[in-house]
């Protein structure tokens, strides 16, 4: 169902009351990075890749991203969307911009709902099926094209289009843990400011490989990315400016 703005008039024995509308999406506050300490300036140092490129991510063995979404900015100043149910699932996972927005438990129930009730302007609101509900890396579907609202306060597709070049400082880390995502961290995953680069966004990076965004970082923000290496690789690569090209 999608949501509308409703601009209603209520009848009163001394005229007619105006009932105010709801936000407008362009006019909802900008999207603060979750995290809000200081970050230190990362001057371009220069280094040096793994010498062998890293191979694209493979994520077509887990269970099919939601789909069927549909809602957007209601009256309330909330944006609510609803999404189709997927075979299998146990549970889903909604997020904005990379942070846990909500947790669904899949028990039959006709229509899933997620609701946000502080939104931000130009937010990425993103969701995965869940073989269980343990949250564990193995459990965890694909995750879903980012929505965003449109004009018109609805939800719509957003994805960065193919072929888009975004010139950033890239920095590497070699945790060996999940993911933000919920993923195993490895070769391939890339953390990215998911308010710019949605999560699932593929794209090249010169002298690593493929990146698949599916990380955040306290330091990982605005034209910043970190890509994964092992070990010292990951302090051999240094921080080094460079074109990134979106698939």
């Amino acid at each position: 169902m999608r949501l509308v703005r409703v601009l209603a008039l209520a009848a009163v024995a001394a005229g007619s009351v105006l009932v105010a509308p709801a936000a407008s999406a362009a006019t909802l506050p900008a999207c603060q990075h979750f995290y809000q300490g200081t970050i230190p300036d990362r001057p371009v140092t220069g280094g040096h890749g793994p010498g062998t490129l890293v191979g694209a991510v493979d994520v077509t063995n887990r269970l099919p991203a939601p789909g069927s979404v549909s809602g957007g900015l209601g009256a309330d100043g909330k944006v609510t969307f609803t999404f189709a149910r997927v075979s299998g699932a146990k549970a889903y996972r909604a997020f904005r911009n990379g942070q846990a927005l909500q947790w669904i438990s899949d028990w039959g129930q006709p229509t899933l709902t997620v609701t946000d009730a502080s939104p931000c302007q130009n937010a990425n609101y993103q969701l995965y099926a869940m073989t269980a509900e343990d949250n564990s890396p193995g459990s965890l579907g694909q995750i879903s094209t980012a929505y965003r609202l449109d004009s018109g306060n609805h939800l719509a597709a957003y994805r960065i289009p193919a072929g888009t070049t975004l010139n950033y400082r890239v920095t590497s880390y070699n945790d060996v843990a999940q993911t933000a995502l919920g993923y195993n961290a490895g070769p391939g995953f890339c953390a990215v400011d998911a308010r710019n680069i949605p999560w699932g966004t593929r794209f090249s990076v010169p002298g690593y490989g493929e990146c698949y965004a599916a990380d955040i970082g306290s330091w990982i923000k605005d034209d910043i990315v970190d890509v994964w290496l092992p070990g010292s690789q990951a302090d051999a690569w240094g921080i080094q400016r460079l074109t990134l090209t979106v698939r």
